[in-house]
């Protein structure tokens, strides 16, 4: 379900989660309330979900994520359902909320090394919580691993037990689930990979904790969905013109390396940008010249040429990198930008430019946001996994971190506004706020969608959105634009979806054509 307000969009780490039912319950409403209302909503969600799974088997862990599965387990009972519940731990071991849950189950609560997914038409999985911090192991993990062998449909509670809350990663043996309810907010392991897939489809349920709580606890991390950058996105004025809605440049690379740069700039202009400009080395302006219509084109050789057409302050938004080239003319022309002050997107081989010496793209990135009020960063940076771990070397996918924090990590130790690519695209900025994209299909991994992200995010740039929220709209625009072309996506594709992903986002936001 899309958020409908910026409160909707936020995400909860475990320890916000647990905040936020501690001031639920401060507040006068007991916890075994929430347990029995989180039950009821997984046991409606099987009810409306799964309408011919007669039998059913309930797992049930060692903590409140148990005592939601006996809640559930009594339930469906009580609904009709052949219901047999398997505990990992004797129920007479269970303490608060928990016990109390299993002591309203007036059934036998069988051993979890007697489950056998053959004997159910549906699981539920209700084992471990967004809480488990250490890997599945022992009864848990042979019960799972029966589980993820067999066909049997699975709604897990919560989150698919062995999942991560914070990172989505698989600690040890993890659910595969067909469908995942979750309570009050979802969490980055919803969104992160592998947890995102391990979900299946996410419900959020209502369980009775009041959005209050939210301003008490403050969270930074969010589902980037138009909730989050609606108030920031901007739309043409009906009194407006080309100017109000900025110029957006493009540097193309030399004369057999020009697509990607082209690709960018139909991007720009599609995605709103009232201008774009190719700036094309000499020996690339005819091949350029013979493909571009809407989209302008000037000579640009070198970091003097550059320099003197950006006095130019109309210039606003800048693309480096899409088949470019690797070398000191990207970084020459990088640090141009950024010393005049403009916007800049860095993306592909103006990333791995800077491989040996990223400290002087940071330092000067840092110097361009400081000479705003506020200060506000003028870098984004749009790396895959294999240019981030070049210019981010010590932030590498294998050195234990989640992606989220190390998309934070970098965005704080470069001054800009990070858009580290993937199914799970998380948007990061220096001030520690971060966004994991929602939209997007695996067709997206196909050659040249980055240099049509990096059109799009340098148009919300140009019509002066701030920089992180321009990033996170970008970057759902260019996920929403992928499915609504559906299978068969090539890049090329994606900036004729725009005009259908404004109209979405007109209607979204209640503004005119």
């Amino acid at each position: 379900m899309a958020a409908t307000s910026p409160s909707d969009c936020f995400l909860l780490t475990s320890s916000e989660m647990a905040e936020a039912d501690r001031l639920t319950i401060d507040s006068g409403t007991a916890g075994i309330a929430l347990m029995e209302k989180a039950g009821a909503a997984v046991a409606a969600a099987v009810q409306a979900e799964f309408a011919d799974a007669a039998r059913v088997a309930v797992l049930a862990g060692p903590g409140n994520n148990g005592g939601d599965a006996y809640v559930v387990a009594r339930l469906l009972r009580e609904a009709g359902r052949d219901v047999r519940l398997y505990g990992l731990v004797d129920p007479a071991r269970l303490s608060g909320d928990a016990a109390s849950a299993a002591s309203a189950w007036k059934d036998a609560t069988l051993p979890l090394e007697a489950f056998d997914p053959a004997d159910a038409a549906l699981v539920v999985d209700g084992l471990f919580g967004a809480g488990l911090a250490r890997p599945v192991e022992g009864l848990a993990a042979a019960a799972i691993d029966r589980l993820n062998d067999a066909p049997t449909p699975v709604v897990a509670i919560d989150l698919p037990s062995g999942v991560s809350g914070e990172s989505g990663k698989a600690l040890g043996a993890a659910v595969a689930a067909d469908l995942t309810v979750t309570f009050f907010r979802r969490k980055p392991g919803h969104l992160l990979e592998p947890g995102r897939s391990l979900c299946g489809r996410t419900l959020v349920a209502d369980i009775g904790i009041a959005p209050t709580v939210l301003a008490r606890i403050a969270p930074r991390t969010f589902v980037n969905e138009p909730a989050l950058w609606a108030s920031r996105f901007r739309s043409p004025a009906d009194a407006g013109h080309k100017y109000d809605r900025g110029h957006a440049v493009v540097l193309s690379g030399g004369a057999s390396q020009t697509g990607a740069a082209r690709l960018a700039a139909a991007a720009a202009l599609r995605a709103g940008a009232g201008l774009v400009t190719l700036f094309s080395p000499a020996a690339a302006m005819q091949v350029n010249a013979s493909h571009l219509t809407a989209v302008m084109l000037k000579r640009c050789n070198d970091d003097a040429e550059l320099t003197s057409l950006i006095e130019d302050e109309r210039y606003n938004a800048f693309i480096l990198g899409p088949g470019f080239g690797v070398g000191e003319r990207a970084r020459l022309f990088a640090a141009a930008i950024l010393a005049k002050g403009r916007r800049l997107v860095l993306d592909a081989d103006a990333i791995s430019a800077f491989q040996e010496t990223p400290d002087l793209l940071f330092a000067a990135a840092g110097e361009a946001a400081g000479r705003h009020s506020p200060a506000e960063p003028l870098l984004v940076l749009t790396p895959h996994e294999g240019e981030f771990r070049r210019l981010f070397p010590e932030l590498a996918a294998d050195g234990g971190q989640s992606k989220l924090d190390r998309a934070r990590n970098a965005a704080a130790q470069s001054g800009a506004v990070v858009v580290l690519k993937g199914r799970d695209t998380v948007i990061a900025a220096p001030d520690g706020r971060a966004a994991i994209n929602a939209s997007g299909t695996p067709w997206l991994a196909t050659a040249g969608t980055g240099d049509v992200l990096a059109g799009i995010v340098a148009a919300q740039l140009a019509q002066g959105m701030p920089s992180f929220e321009a990033a996170c709209a970008g970057v759902w625009m260019h996920g929403r634009a992928a499915e609504l072309f559906g299978p068969g996506l090539i890049s090329e594709n994606l900036p004729k979806m725009l005009p259908k992903v404004h109209a979405e986002l007109q209607a979204l936001l209640g503004r005119k054509d």
